[in-house]
């Protein structure tokens, strides 16, 4: 038996809702039934943010960035006898 759920919602969320739903070839209804099947399964609630990022991030990313590209010529080491070996310490 099905019944009516009444939500306040912003209008313009609502609308952008409904054509990505109907973007998928699915009524609006379906997705929130199949969203509230999800929630009462798993008990809980996913939310995911694209987030954007600073222009202090991006210019820390750069710089780090470029300290490994510079780290490139350094040496590598696969296991710790030879590190220990660059360094002088015999182990």
């Amino acid at each position: 038996m099905n019944t009516t759920l009444t939500v306040k919602i912003n209008r313009q969320l609502r609308d952008d809702a409904k054509r990505a739903a109907e973007g998928l070839g699915l009524p609006l209804t379906t997705v929130v039934t199949a969203l509230m099947r999800q929630f009462v399964r798993d008990k809980e609630v996913v939310v995911s943010a694209e987030l954007k990022p600073t222009r202090a991030k991006i210019a820390l990313w750069r710089r780090i960035s470029l300290e490994m590209n510079a780290e490139k010529n350094q040496p590598k080491f696969y296991n710790a006898a030879d590190l220990f070996k660059d360094l002088g310490l015999h182990r």
